[in-house]
């Protein structure tokens, strides 16, 4: 599965990828993703298994492309 990197962002001292694959795309759904670092210092991406940070992460993204509180 191939995804295309949406964005990545700051939220809360926690820096994030927005990630989408084509399937994703047309159902409008993303995939947030925490960027950290391996123990060899290499970038890496772990899963986001809280509910709260998720939806952080996702809200932040919303901001991004709509704006702010302009949500279609």
């Amino acid at each position: 599965l191939r995804y295309t990197i949406m964005a990545e962002l700051e939220v809360g001292g926690g820096r994030y990828a927005i990630l989408q694959s084509a399937a994703m795309r047309k159902e409008g759904d993303i995939e947030v993703m925490r960027l950290t670092r391996n123990d060899s210092g290499e970038p890496a991406l772990e899963t986001v298994e809280d509910d709260d940070e998720w939806e952080a992460a996702a809200e932040a993204y919303d901001d991004l492309q709509f704006g702010g509180d302009e949500r279609p």
